[in-house]
């Protein structure tokens, strides 16, 4: 067996689920789940309907860097997002089975575990998502968390020691991030491309979450930034996925785009490793990113949402809109985020995830203790009777 299974931790959910396993929830009453951002609305009809009608496609192989024509439609999306932003859907465009898996594989495609000396490394922020860590594990790599700072929740790079600046491979943001759904500004980029220029580092950027915003304010994306800035993408990739911007998480699909040489090598090895998306699938995001009314829809329905439970949550606790995600990261009051996780299970079958499982401890602290991250995918009356239970729990406590 590959030793370096043994340094993988448990994932946040198998936490909560042991940190709940003996705590019974009230007899007949429902578990209501706010802890996995798994979106909930409706499949459009738009990417069902593509996804039928091609599915005399799942007789045929499909090439690992996917169709031209998709290719093209995640170029000319990019272009209308992204103020203009031009990419060549030859050599900048690669399809991925969604953003967790590449960000997961082409961490092993930066990462050289047979160099001398001392491990690479690679920064994350923190709280994070956990396939960075995994996934610089599994490369032979060490992890360097970096504490996101309250109350924007973004990473604190000036206080990265200049020895492990030296030692960087790749760094990894979340914008919007995933929990706190702060957005980096491009003030934030352009002191991270400052970094990368004296160090020289891959920036690998999680945006998944980049179409669930608010009031228009669009979140600008790595490439945008960069080309705002007058540099070219070289260390540059971007990461997007269909499964938030389209509530199709089931469909596993997604693109990176950026640096070619990176996008070359990393086409190689998903050629190795068998990553060819099924030619219905790209049928049905060609679909899905040549349509922006259904996302629109879904825009409005998170909005409907925040609109609804922030006032009441406010009620009881300092808690705002995020600059974009569908998530709150609620400050808990007592600072204890696992018994109000642990309280709210056992009085009344809701489950949240404690920040501090989100987050890994630092000589700074955790990051994510006194938080507890709620996810808005319900229905909008479960998540409004959820969020009058949990201030009336709290003011009951």
């Amino acid at each position: 067996m590959n030793p370096l299974l043994d340094t993988l931790k448990p994932y946040p959910f198998a936490r909560l689920r042991a940190a709940l396993k003996d705590i019974p929830a009230p007899a007949g009453i429902a578990p209501v789940p706010l802890h996995i951002g798994e979106p909930k609305h409706p499949a459009p009809k738009i990417i069902t309907d593509a996804l039928t009608a091609a599915l005399s496609g799942l007789e045929k192989y499909s090439m690992t860097n996917g169709l031209p024509e998709l290719r093209q439609a995640c170029a000319n999306w990019a272009k209308r997002r992204y103020d203009g932003l031009q990419l060549d859907p030859e050599t900048e465009i690669l399809p991925v089975l969604g953003s967790r898996e590449a960000l997961f594989s082409f961490t092993q495609v930066v990462l050289d575990p047979t160099s001398d000396g001392p491990k690479p490394i690679v920064i994350s922020p923190n709280p994070f998502y956990q396939v960075y860590e995994g996934a610089t594990l599994l490369g032979g790599g060490e992890i360097y968390f970096t504490n996101n700072r309250p109350p924007r929740f973004t990473p604190d790079w000036k206080n990265i020691p200049e020895d492990i600046w030296q030692r960087t491979k790749m760094v990894f943001i979340c914008s919007p991030d995933n929990p706190s759904g702060s957005v980096m500004q491009l003030d934030e980029w352009a002191e991270l491309f400052a970094m990368q220029d004296r160090y020289g580092f891959v920036i690998a950027s999680d945006e998944c979450y980049s179409e669930i915003y608010f009031q228009g304010r669009k979140p600008i994306g790595c490439l945008q930034a960069a080309a705002q800035l007058g540099r070219s993408n070289k260390g540059i990739v971007m990461f997007t996925s269909l499964s938030k911007r389209s509530n199709v998480p089931g469909l596993r699909s997604g693109f990176v785009a950026g640096d070619a040489a990176l996008l070359h090598a990393f086409s190689l090895y998903r050629t190795y490793h068998g990553s060819a998306m099924s030619l219905p699938i790209q049928y049905a995001s060609i679909a899905a990113w040549n349509d922006e009314e259904h996302v629109i829809e879904n825009r409005r329905l998170y909005q409907e949402k925040f609109d609804k439970v922030l006032p009441i949550l406010q009620q009881a606790f300092d808690v705002r809109l995020p600059e974009a995600s569908f998530y709150i990261w609620l400050p808990v009051p007592d600072g204890d985020d696992l018994a109000f996780a642990r309280n709210l299970w056992q009085k009344a079958a809701i489950q949240v995830l404690p920040g501090r499982f989100f987050a890994r401890d630092t000589p700074q602290g955790n990051p994510g203790k006194g938080y507890v991250r709620i996810a808005l995918v319900a229905d909008i009356e479960t998540c409004v009777k959820a969020a009058e239970t949990i201030v009336s729990l709290y003011r009951g406590s």
